[in-house]
């Protein structure tokens, strides 16, 4: 065993994916217990399907860096959405559904324009193995400024969830708190898009937090599960993948599917 880590740690490459790992699964560990609080799932999967969108946009306005791009549409993309929620009368859920399904369509009928899309096709499953240092010490700020949200904010946003009428009576501004939440979703989510991949990158989100909370008795240990969960199947993702010679992003989300269904068994025999 200790040869085959000496043999990962090998390349510099393996190393910046590493140390990424270890700053990308904690932060989707936090946020990802409050989207499942929160019963957004449809929510962030949208946000990952609206990159596509956010390359198409870039390439209309033809700007060099697609992911300037994708943050900046997925930012609007998601404050959109806040302000839907809050004015219509359909269901978040379909509406969501909605949204995401003319946003995508839209940027697909784009990119694949004279039969380009194969160009994109990488962003798919992603590729952490491709990060950079500048990728590193951006990614860096990304954790911190989440962590600072969480700590901060954490109480708020799930007073929010809870009940917010009850949370507004308390002086918690319920659409500031729903707009800043959105944007750092958003923010998160498609920034790591291009290692984790559009189709794995929600999954990333929900399932460590989902398994936590199979198993979890309160906020707390719904967290720091989430987080370990999270962290444990980036690193053993990473790892097998290095080693079986495939896509890092969908062997991480098989480990994290199998934390879910062990943790959901194991719920289920408990509760017996």
């Amino acid at each position: 065993m200790s040869l085959m880590f000496t043999e990962f740690l090998r390349y510099d490459f393996v190393k910046i994916a590493l140390v990424a790992m270890l700053l990308m699964t904690p932060m989707y560990g936090m946020m990802g217990t409050l989207v499942v609080e929160k019963k957004m799932a449809y929510f962030s999967d949208a946000l990952g399907h609206s990159a596509l969108t956010g390359i198409a946009v870039g390439v209309l306005c033809q700007w060099a860096n697609s992911t300037v791009s994708m943050i900046g549409y997925a930012v609007v993309f998601a404050l959109l959405l806040n302000q839907i929620r809050y004015r219509e009368k359909a269901s978040t859920d379909t509406i969501i559904s909605v949204c995401a399904s003319v946003s995508l369509a839209v940027g697909l009928a784009i990119l694949s324009r004279g039969g380009n899309f194969s160009n994109y096709s990488s962003l798919l499953v992603g590729d952490v193995l491709s990060m950079t240092e500048d990728d590193l010490k951006v990614l860096a700020v990304l954790f911190v400024i989440t962590v600072i949200f969480y700590v901060i904010c954490v109480n708020s946003a799930l007073a929010i969830t809870i009940h917010p009428t009850l949370a507004k009576v308390k002086g918690y501004s319920v659409r500031w708190m729903e707009n800043i939440f959105a944007v750092l979703v958003a923010v998160m989510v498609t920034f790591s898009i291009r290692w984790i991949g559009i189709l794995l990158i929600n999954a990333l989100l929900i399932l460590p937090a989902a398994a936590s909370r199979n198993i979890a008795s309160n906020m707390r240990q719904h967290l720091c599960l989430a987080v370990f969960f999270s962290v444990l199947c980036g690193f053993l993702g990473l790892f097998l993948s290095y080693f079986v010679n495939v896509a890092t992003g969908p062997v991480i989300v098989i480990f994290a599917g199998v934390f879910y269904f062990a943790t959901l068994i194991y719920s289920g025999v408990v509760r017996e």
